[in-house]
């Protein structure tokens, strides 16, 4: 039986009993509540695993409420799946681009909820640091504590985009399509547009500079030490 902490947040009651009800008889620990403000209260409190987030909430939405954890260095690195019954494209970028890890459509039936709620609580990446050195730069990252170092100086980074960075930095010089960048960093079963990667590459540009993620056009990207 799975023994993971879940914070489960809704303004809808009936939406958060039925789910609720769901994700515990699979034997999660679910913790329920019907605010962005209360979310951010009770993830300080009990350091869930993952936190289940409505989009449309009144006072605080869960953009917001996503923004505000990711600031919270204990949640920095916690999995946050956007729930909301707007599929659209700009949507589902703005929730990656909040530093959410998933994005869930409603309705959603019970199994196929516990079948995505599984597939994000095995997104955990593992190893040991790899370092990457060019020229008077290094680049550090460290897989178990989500640390990206360069020159020596913390650089932070949201879980997808470390978890992209992971994943290019892993095999320098080779080249990663778009496919297998959504198979590895979102999941086969997630649909996000091809502009979710591009915003993605784009942070990491921005935070790393241009040299490193080379763009292959119409295949992928690679990164180069």
């Amino acid at each position: 039986m799975a023994s993971e902490k879940i914070l489960l947040v809704d303004d809808e009651v009936d939406i958060i009993e039925f789910l609720g009800y769901n994700l515990s008889k699979e034997g999660f620990d679910v913790t329920t509540c019907t605010s962005g403000k209360e979310a951010i209260e009770l993830a300080k409190k009990i350091k869930p695993d993952l936190i289940v987030l409505d989009v449309m909430m009144p006072e605080m939405d869960g953009i917001e409420t996503c923004h505000e954890i990711r600031t919270i260095d204990e949640l920095k690195h916690t999995l946050i799946a956007f729930l909301s019954a707007r599929g659209e494209d700009y949507s589902q970028v703005a929730g990656f681009d909040a530093g959410a890890d998933d994005y869930i459509t409603k309705p959603i039936k019970p199994r196929l909820l516990i079948s995505r709620v599984n597939a994000i609580l095995r997104r955990k990446v593992g190893g040991a640091p790899v370092e990457i050195s060019d020229g008077n730069e290094d680049i550090k990252i460290d897989r178990e504590k989500y640390l990206v170092y360069k020159n020596g100086a913390e650089l932070s980074f949201p879980k997808k985009e470390f978890e992209l960075l992971a994943l290019l930095i892993s095999k320098p010089g080779k080249v990663f399509t778009r496919e297998v960048i959504l198979e590895n960093v979102w999941g086969g079963d997630v649909v996000v547009g091809d502009r979710t990667i591009d915003v993605h590459i784009r942070k990491l540009r921005e935070k790393l500079g241009d040299n490193y993620i080379k763009t292959i056009k119409g295949v992928g990207y690679k990164f180069e030490a």
